[in-house]
């Protein structure tokens, strides 16, 4: 019986997390393994309004800072040769990974 693997990434840097997506599409082609995605997720959007003005007196003027955050599912038939080489990948430190085994 094939396990599925479930991989969830998120980031707030999009180019590290397809970056990591390409190395796990790259293992999977290499050893024959079944897949599906990266499938994207909604990018959930932290908006923060600041007031320009530092006292309070003059106008009222406002900055929005925003953060993104950019997530991607892949669904991956686990073997466990196919997992050994998905588990040495270098991840960096803004990228988080899950992984679930069914």
């Amino acid at each position: 019986m094939v396990q599925k693997a479930r991989i969830r990434l998120s980031s707030t840097t999009q180019n590290k997390l397809l970056d990591i997506c390409n190395q796990v599409k790259r293992i999977v082609k290499r050893t024959g393994v079944k897949m599906a995605g990266p499938i994207p997720l909604p990018t959930k959007k932290l908006v923060v309004p600041v007031r320009k003005s530092p006292c309070g007196e003059g106008t009222n003027t406002w900055e929005k800072w925003q953060l993104r955050i950019y997530k991607r599912i892949m669904d991956i038939d686990a073997d466990e040769r196919t997992m050994r080489q998905i588990m040495r990948i270098r991840v960096p430190e803004d990228v988080f990974i899950e992984i679930e085994l069914k």
